[in-house]
């Protein structure tokens, strides 16, 4: 009887769990706007979780974050103003990609200018081995001579 009781209450209680995802939308005319709605919120990140978009955040900034961008849709705002004004209230930081300007140069760049040192670290490596290579190993006579011994195993006691 309790066993029953007990899965009668949770099945009544299984259409109150709304993942993130469903609570985020708000209601929409037509599915392409709320797969603009959701492409939006996806590529926005949220100020105070540092690494989550504001799709999957549950903080109140995220939440107020959707809220703009669902009323800027309402009014008619393309895209591009929707971030624009969250950019200019909330700063750059919470675009995951950032536009190149002044400001972001050395940020997009910075992985080519890695790639570019490191090209010229091996190249100078390799210049630097093969010219050692082309001069050789050319030992004098006497080098040559201890060599000698020591592979014959003649020099074991006479190291200097």
């Amino acid at each position: 009887m309790v066993r029953s009781f007990a899965l009668c209450l949770l099945l009544a209680m299984l259409p109150l769990t709304v993942s993130a995802d469903e609570a985020n939308i708000q209601g929409f005319d037509n599915l392409a706007e709320e797969q603009r709605y959701r492409e939006l919120i996806s590529e926005l990140r949220c100020p105070k979780c540092q690494n989550q978009n504001i799709a999957d955040s549950n903080a109140p900034i995220s939440k107020d974050m959707r809220d703009a961008v669902y009323l800027m849709m309402q009014d008619g705002a393309s895209d591009d103003a929707i971030v624009s004004s969250l950019v200019d209230r909330f700063g750059e930081f919470v675009r995951y990609n950032p536009e190149v300007d002044r400001r972001t140069f050395l940020l997009w760049a910075t992985p080519a200018i890695a790639v570019g040192i490191g090209l010229l670290v091996v190249g100078g490596i390799v210049i630097r081995s093969r010219r050692r290579g082309e001069q050789g190993a050319s030992l004098t006579a006497e080098e040559q001579a201890r060599v000698s011994k020591l592979l014959a195993g003649e020099d074991r006691n006479n190291r200097s």
